[in-house]
């Protein structure tokens, strides 16, 4: 009997995700760093945080739509930029294509495995995400390439420190897709037949290229290539952060915010948002879940900028309570990817869909009309679960 398609939660796209990839493929999904500290409090944290609903008088109909940045969306979630989606055929298209469908915003990374011109023309609200790399003439020029695209805001994304290595074993990940490389990963290939399958039938095979990080007239570098090109760039001053929101001229969102004293840089500078995030727990180990330090930066400066909230959202009552504690809206992440491995673009609309209906369940249940109602009153926070870092 086939499998029914339709998945009812987010942890159900990751099981089916696990079974449908090859293992390298799957752990480069699951990622995180060192002990995995950051990467479980991200999901465990929102479990913390309880519910105090109502039982009468509530709203027969809910109001979830919002804006980030300018554009209107359906629903308070928006696409996290992830790099290199090579695990389906469809890859950054069809998430694009899933969240037009849905209403909703793409943010796509540099290091995507599918160009920017491609990705806006299947979803005009498109938010491009670059890092602090190469030299300012050359960052300018792909600021230009994603104006002419027609990206409408930037995600620069400063969170990173090359933290590396992982408890429980890095996977394999090769430079470039050849003769020689799928000869030696074919065994893991072969394991998982429809995986391969749908890339044959498609016509390609993954490759490890960064086609966004292309001068003009070039070739793609490498996934490894342009990550060496990261590597070398001397990290950015406040001043250049500043020096790219001025260049961009435009709707801009900086990305890793923990830190109560950053977040009002980040106004001092003049971004349009901030993400609170710790880039999924990829990256410096121990750095505490988001959604324990969200309503510090809300409270601070949330109204000011937008703050939205990125890392461990897996369900629509965690849409909820991060909103509660003042984000404008979410961004996710693995949990889209999990959806894009176990079914393509109807997999991706499929985790939207969950999340949608968790936090509908909540709105109503909490006794609200709309998401911009919701507050702190409507959870149940236990003593010390907030952390306040940089005052």
């Amino acid at each position: 009997m086939a499998m029914n398609p339709w998945m009812e939660t987010v942890a159900e796209a990751q099981r089916r995700a696990k079974k449908r990839l090859p293992q390298s493929v799957y752990a480069a999904l699951l990622a995180g760093s060192e002990k995995g500290i950051s990467y479980n409090d991200n999901v465990d944290a929102f479990a913390e945080l309880g519910f105090a609903p109502h039982v009468a008088g509530m709203s027969a109909h809910r109001d979830l739509s919002t804006t980030v940045m300018g554009q209107s969306i359906s629903l308070p979630v928006i696409i996290s930029p992830t790099g290199v989606q090579a695990v389906h055929p469809g890859g950054e298209v069809a998430v694009a294509r899933a969240a037009k469908s849905r209403g909703t915003v793409m943010s796509l990374s540099s290091f995507a495995s599918q160009t920017l011109e491609e990705v806006t023309a299947a979803n005009p609200k498109t938010f491009y995400q670059m890092y602090w790399s190469g030299s300012k003439e050359v960052m300018a020029l792909r600021m230009q390439r994603a104006r002419a695209a027609g990206a409408v805001g930037l995600i620069v994304t400063l969170d990173w420190s090359f933290s590396n290595g992982r408890d429980w074993g890095s996977p394999s990940i090769p430079e470039k897709m050849n003769v020689k490389t799928m000869v030696r990963f074919s065994p893991e290939a072969l394991s998982r037949p429809r995986w391969l399958m749908s890339f044959l039938k498609a016509g390609y095979i993954p490759n490890l290229e960064a086609p966004n990080f292309a001068q003009p007239g070039q070739v793609a570098p490498t996934f490894f290539g342009a990550y060496g090109e990261w590597m070398q760039t001397p990290p950015p001053s406040w001043q250049d952060v500043q020096w790219l929101r001025e260049e961009w001229a435009g709707p801009f969102m900086l990305k890793g915010v923990s830190r109560i004293d950053d977040a009002k840089r980040a106004v001092d500078v003049g971004v349009t948002a901030i993400s609170v995030s710790n880039h999924g727990g990829n990256n410096l180990d121990g750095t505490p879940a988001t959604i324990r330090v969200l309503s510090s930066i809300t409270e601070t400066v949330g109204d000011q900028i937008e703050v939205l909230l990125d890392g461990g959202i897996r369900r629509g009552s965690d849409v909820a309570k991060a909103l509660a504690l003042g984000a404008r809206a979410v961004m996710i992440g693995r949990a889209y990817l999990w959806g894009l491995a176990a079914n393509g673009q109807p997999g991706v609309e499929n985790v939207i869909d969950i999340l949608r209906s968790g936090l509908d369940s909540a709105v109503l249940g909490l006794g609200h009309t709309s998401i911009h109602d919701l507050n702190k009153k409507d959870l149940v926070i236990p003593p010390g679960f907030f952390r306040r870092l940089g005052e």
